[in-house]
């Protein structure tokens, strides 16, 4: 764990050279410059590469939203085992070097401390500006929390949080600050807590699209109640959010203007991708893995059968392609990807399940037909209708798992849905003549910690929480 503060604090230095790691703000070098004015501390939210990077390669490989190679898969062992669904491999084994979910989750949660400690006693701002500042630290710390219990732990049922281990819990930027592996409950509680303490300051109007306004602390609320199924605060908090931003993409318009590039036989010329900074559906922008800053991932065939027949979104985003032995859908978009964020059709579909869990099916349809009118292509659609609850909620959760995908989300609904049991996730697919399964209640479901947090977890310690 001390490697992520040597790595955070240098990343925060943004150029201002510190004495020592102990004391970097009490002994300053002649002609260096500490921090101390509010706008010092606001610049380190704007260090996108380094705090705003949502990695989940492990989840997105398992969910198989990603494409890799056969080449990759010969050369990662670890990729391998996540892809293939190989339930006998030992991927704690696998996990030898340094892994940048975990990593550059806690670099980030170390500046966030950083802020979160000094923003209020800065100068050169009034007591409003200060205080805007420490909400967002809060909310982004709290997102960064999220992240990590759901990609490391188990995810969260009442029946068993306040025993389950979930990941360490720091909340000082010094370097040789203690830490503890807390429960599940007890990481959820403090999370829950940093945004209500950030709501009353969050501005309606983000300063950019990096800072979290109020309508991304009422959706990320939204999105934590319903990973803890608490559907009658998810909805409450949706309703808020949405209040914020409704604004939905038409992706029926991008394909319609971007036809004849996108229609062009054999061609993969990629166009822009709206899903950057200034995406309307935006609450909050973050990146996701390192190579989805300029592209985005490829997937496999079996994948893109799941979206439904004339989805513009799908259709502008990957085309099928054939090298050598490998065929998959390869990616035609380039630019900026809001893969770590919260989006308004996140809140809108979190809506439309607490709606339907609730039995007011047609007003869940209504939600999800919303959606589904600003994405699919006016010759294949047809409004979804059932009075059935169980259809309802699986063409809820398809549709979010497609306008979700290569994000955590799919990922930690798939655990919490297995953890209910009543509509569990599972697949099947079949390579070289081989059927291979990701059943609902596989241990592969929880991400190893990485051998470099295990074997030096600082001031504190730390228990896996999967055997292999």
């Amino acid at each position: 764990m001390k490697k992520i503060y040597q790595n955070a604090l240098c990343l925060l230095a943004l150029g201002l050279t510190f004495a020592s790691c102990d004391n970097y703000l009490d002994d300053v070098p002649k002609g260096s410059k500490a921090p101390t004015a509010l706008a010092d501390y606001e610049a380190f939210l704007r260090d996108e590469y380094t705090n705003h990077r949502v990695d989940i390669t492990g989840a997105s490989q398992l969910l198989n939203d990603q494409y890799v190679t056969l080449a990759n898969l010969a050369s990662y062992r670890l990729y391998n085992a996540n892809y293939m669904w190989d339930e006998n491999a030992d991927r704690i084994a696998l996990k030898q070097s340094d892994e940048t979910a975990y990593y550059s989750s806690y670099a980030g949660i170390s500046t966030f401390n950083l802020i979160i400690e000094n923003a209020l006693t800065t100068t050169k701002a009034t007591d409003a500006e200060k205080r805007i500042v420490w909400a967002e630290a809060k909310v982004l710390r709290a997102m960064n929390y999220f992240n990590l219990v759901n990609f490391y732990a188990d995810t969260y049922a009442a029946s068993t949080a306040s025993t389950k281990l979930s990941v360490p819990l720091i909340t000082s930027a010094d370097i040789n600050a203690p830490s503890r592996q807390v429960t599940i409950q007890e990481l959820y509680d403090f999370i829950l807590n940093d945004v209500k303490d950030a709501l009353p300051y969050l501005p309606k109007v983000s300063q950019t699209a990096l800072h979290p306004n109020l309508g991304a602390g009422y959706a990320f609320y939204s999105r934590v109640y319903l990973q803890m199924n608490n559907y009658t605060e998810a909805l409450k908090y949706a309703d808020l959010a949405l209040a914020e931003n409704n604004k939905l993409y038409d992706w029926v318009g991008y394909y319609n203007t971007n036809k004849t590039i996108i229609d062009l036989p054999n061609s993969y010329t990629t166009t822009t991708s709206p899903m950057g900074y200034t995406y309307v559906e935006n609450y909050t922008y973050r990146h996701g893995t390192y190579s989805s800053l300029t592209t985005e991932n490829s997937i496999p065939v079996e994948r893109a059968q799941r979206f439904e027949t004339g989805d513009a979104r799908f259709i502008s985003r990957w085309k099928i392609y054939t090298v050598g032995a490998e065929t998959y859908y390869r990616r035609t978009l380039s630019g900026a990807f809001n893969f770590g964020g919260i989006t308004t059709v996140e809140v809108y579909l979190i809506k439309a399940e607490c709606l339907a869990r609730a039995g007011q099916i047609s007003d869940a349809l209504n939600v999800l037909n919303t959606v589904r009118k600003t994405r699919i292509l006016p010759a294949s659609y047809q409004d979804i209708a059932t009075a059935d609850k169980t259809v309802a909620l699986n063409a809820i959760y398809k549709t979010k798992a497609n306008e979700l995908i290569n994000t955590l989300i799919p990922f930690a609904d798939a655990k919490r849905l297995n953890a209910e049991g009543v509509y569990p996730v599972s697949f099947t697919k079949t390579a070289n003549g081989t059927t291979y399964t990701l059943k609902s209640d596989s241990h592969l479901w929880t991400m190893p910690f990485p051998q470099g947090a295990t074997q030096n977890p600082g001031n504190g310690t730390i228990t896996q929480n999967v055997a292999k």
